[in-house]
Formats: C-alpha cells, structure tokens, sequence
C-alpha cells in the first residue's frame, strides 16, 4: 500500500473529491491558494502517483485525466491492515488503538462491525446470559 507525501496527499484528498478524472490544471487550481505551485510540479506529482499504482490516468486530447485507483476509505483501510500486520502484539495494539478512541469514534466501530460482520450483532451479548435458577432434586 501506498504511503503517501505530504503533497502527494494533498494532491489525492483533492482527486477524492472529484465526482470526475481531472486534468493537472484542475488539480494546481484545486490546490491554491494555499500552494502556489508550478504547474510542471503537480505534473509530476501525478505521474509519480500513477507510477505507484495509486491513480490511473486517461488520455483527453493532449493532457491526461486522473483519478483514484481506490477511494480514500479503501486506501486508509490498506494502510491500517499493513500497520496491524506489522504489530508484533497484533491483539494488543488493537486493544490500545480502541482504548484511544473517543465515544463517537467507538460508536462508528461498532457501527461498522454491524455492517461488516452482521452475523456477530445478531449473537446475543455474553454477558447478558444468565445462568438457569437452581431446580430442585
């Protein structure tokens, strides 16, 4: 998975957005007035981020069009299962990950399990089971 520069990043929150492949021109323009950048610099921005998989790019006329090879939610999770792997305590960096989260950020978890694992939020809770009352003999 690809890990991003700083300006490499910038250039690809900006490809996200786009509902549509852009051109270099629309990326330098996307990214001023906070960069003021050359245009040959983007240029090569997104030629490095096709060369590393992370864009395609279509031709449209004499200039390219790029775009995502995958949305910022599917590369995010690439870069957290690498991360995780890399763990030598796989459980426990997990543990301490979860312990760093806000309240809203365990409710988007949990959430996300529901979705991702249906068949665990349909398992009753194990800690709601309560043993059968004592019959007698």
């Amino acid at each position: 998975m690809t890990r991003f520069g700083e300006l490499e990043e910038q250039v690809m929150l900006h490809l996200w957005a786009a509902h549509e492949p852009l051109a270099v021109r629309e990326v330098r323009d996307a990214l001023l007035p906070e960069r003021d950048l050359a245009y040959t610099t983007v240029m090569t921005v997104l030629d490095n981020l096709y060369r590393k998989g992370a864009v395609r790019r279509e031709l449209d006329g004499r200039a390219y069009r790029y775009e995502p090879v995958l949305s910022r939610e599917a590369h995010t999770a690439g870069l957290m299962r690498e991360d995780w792997l890399s763990g030598g305590g796989r459980a426990g960096a997990l543990v301490h990950f979860v312990e760093a989260m806000s309240p809203e950020q365990h409710d988007a978890l949990r959430d996300a399990l529901r979705v991702a694992l249906p068949e665990v939020s349909e398992r009753p809770d194990p800690s709601s089971r309560r043993d059968p009352p004592d019959r007698p003999a």
